[in-house]
């Protein structure tokens, strides 16, 4: 994968961020906790292989809830607007980045649905995308 520069921000302006990196991996999560940090059919990440975020305007607005009895769950977001806000996941060594907080259409596009057996019944079909009832084998 090429080097790419992601730049996104909040629903309110308070937040811009950048990130330089190669894309990992892009899932659609259709786990509860991301159902529920989003509020809706599921979330949308893209992983990136980099060492930090680099806030340009903001960082002041970030805010990060964590899960107490999960792994790496954790939310982060602006305390503004409530927009999710990408982070640093330490247990990956790479950036969560929520795809809808980029300020532009990624080239890259989702790989696979992952948590598929915990899916909504409402929620969007598969389409042509492979599902996976947990993490992908290359979490």
């Amino acid at each position: 994968m090429t080097q790419t520069n992601y730049r996104g921000s909040c629903l309110c302006g308070a937040l811009e961020y950048e990130i330089t990196g190669e894309t990992e991996r892009f899932y659609h999560c259709h786990c509860q906790r991301c159902r529920k940090a989003t509020g809706t059919g599921h979330a949308s990440n893209l992983f990136i292989k980099a060492d930090k975020v680099n806030w340009l305007k903001g960082e002041q607005y970030l805010v990060e809830y964590k899960v107490p009895e999960a792994e790496r769950f954790t939310n982060c977001f602006c305390k503004q607007c409530g927009s999710r806000m990408p982070r640093f996941v330490p247990q990956l060594s790479m950036v969560m980045l929520p795809a809808g907080s980029l300020d532009i259409e990624p080239e890259e596009k989702p790989q696979i649905h992952i948590f598929w057996g915990s899916r909504a019944s409402w929620s969007c079909e598969a389409g042509e995308l492979p599902v996976a009832d947990e993490y992908p084998t290359n979490k």
